[in-house]
């Protein structure tokens, strides 16, 4: 079932308020752009070091001209980890007795175990089949399998295939190298009002997987562009594109004592692809800024949501928030990780789970969480009591006749609370409203100035 973005709940909106409404156009839109770079994208072997990663961030740069690429030499100390050495792939396949070429990387990157050492020579089928990796439930899948901290060699296979090979000797060629080199990986910032940031990460490790991980990088991308073309924003905003696990540590090690000053919220971006269910991973701490905007967003615009605890983690917020960082980093995806049948395998594609439709509302529904954040402040009443609203023309002079209007209420309802202790997510969910419900009432507020930003 797909559950849409924009199913709005609140059935107290009022007409006469400026509300979102449903922008199916604009997310076929921006899902189709999406997916055209999703399929750019798709055929470099991304790992966790090696040149599918600087060809992938190479495509970036394209689209976020200023993005900044660093790279960091293998061996290089990174808290409790060490850089390894980099691996590249020029060729892999196996032929049979036939002489019939399969398992073949240039037709499926998947087909060969990451970080595989090189190996040419012939072996018996007995010998290959222990290296060689099938998923016996789902014999026609290609499995995603890796080796980064220990030497082997091996390729992935569907099963129904590996069931048809016959006795005799099957040459391997496989051309790979794993030496000295770099890890990779780039940021791109765009300055705010404040130095308070929000932090958005996605991985660039995984080869042509399409929800898990291409839809994350995409979506990233185009959000960091999507900032990038707006007025100065009130937050700075740190986009992060690094292999996962090693590339977070490494970044993390990095950049600590700056991130720890200034980010605010974040997210890490993965899994945002696909047509099911919204699904969000809540930060260590599960009462960060990050957890209230998405919780907020995701209850008022999607029918149905996974809402996920820590221990259910498994991505890159195990580095963000570990002991030591403590970063209010939560996760935002469509179906979580490992949650879905196409999960690391070749069925995860382009073709029947990540789709424009998927990927535009992925793209939005992060997007609106950004604005929650980015328009959340803590209000404070001018006046000492209630004021005098009608003389303000926002409240109806004839008393009595009938109740308040929607928007009347809302505005009573922000005085009420707006005493220096609640922001406005908290006022919002107080009175069961979505918070750019409360933009326009604001907005007369301020204008009349009953209302002022707490000083922080």
């Amino acid at each position: 079932m797909h559950h849409g973005l924009w199913q709005h709940k609140n059935i107290n909106q009022a007409k006469n308020l400026s509300l979102p409404k449903p922008l199916k156009s604009n997310k076929i839109k921006i899902g189709k752009k999406l997916h055209n770079f999703a399929q750019i994208l798709w055929p470099y072997n991304r790992s966790i070091t090696g040149n599918g990663v600087r060809k992938t961030l190479d495509e970036l740069k394209k689209v976020l001209p200023k993005l900044k690429i660093f790279e960091v030499p293998s061996g290089t100390k990174a808290f409790d980890w060490t850089v390894p050495n980099e691996w590249n792939v020029q060729n892999a396949y196996i032929k049979t007795p036939a002489k019939k070429i399969i398992c073949n990387f240039k037709e499926n990157n998947l087909h060969l175990l990451g970080y595989s050492i090189p190996f040419k020579g012939k072996v018996t089928l007995q010998k290959l089949q222990k290296h060689l990796y099938s998923l016996p439930k789902m014999p026609y899948a290609i499995p995603y399998r890796t080796s980064y901290y220990k030497k082997r060699w091996g390729f992935c296979i569907a099963d129904n295939q590996r069931k048809k090979l016959k006795k005799g000797l099957y040459e391997i060629e496989l051309d790979s190298s794993i030496k000295k080199g770099h890890l990779t990986y780039a940021e791109y910032i765009v300055q705010g009002k404040t130095k308070k940031e929000i932090l958005l990460s996605t991985w660039i490790c995984h080869p042509s997987l399409a929800n898990n991980e291409l839809s994350g990088v995409v979506v990233t991308a185009y959000i960091a562009k999507w900032i990038s073309e707006q007025k100065k924003p009130n937050h700075t905003f740190r986009f992060v594109f690094v292999p996962e696990t090693i590339g977070s540590i490494v970044y993390l090690s990095r950049n600590l004592s700056n991130l720890k000053k200034n980010v605010k919220a974040g997210f890490c971006l993965s899994c945002l692809g696909d047509q099911r269910s919204f699904s969000y991973l809540q930060s260590r701490k599960g009462n960060t800024i990050s957890d209230r905007a998405a919780l907020h967003v995701l209850k008022w615009t999607c029918s149905s949501f996974k809402k996920y605890d820590w221990n259910q983690r498994g991505g890159d917020e195990r580095q963000y928030c570990a002991p030591g960082i403590d970063l209010p980093i939560a996760s935002v995806m469509r179906t979580k990780y490992g949650e879905y049948p196409e999960y690391h395998t070749s069925l995860d594609n382009l073709q029947n789970v990540v789709t424009p439709q998927g990927l535009g509302g992925g793209f939005l529904l992060v997007k609106k969480i950004i604005e929650t954040i980015e328009n959340n402040y803590c209000p404070v009443a001018t006046k000492k009591g209630e004021p005098f609203l009608s003389k303000f023309n926002l409240r109806d002079s004839l008393g009595a006749a009938r109740s308040f209007d929607e928007e009347s209420k809302i505005i009573s309802n922000i005085l009420t609370w707006a005493d220096g202790n609640n922001d406005l997510l908290e006022i919002a969910n107080k009175i069961n409203q979505p918070i750019w419900n409360l933009y326009l009432p604001l907005k007369k507020l301020k204008k009349y100035k009953l209302i002022v930003h707490k000083k922080q």
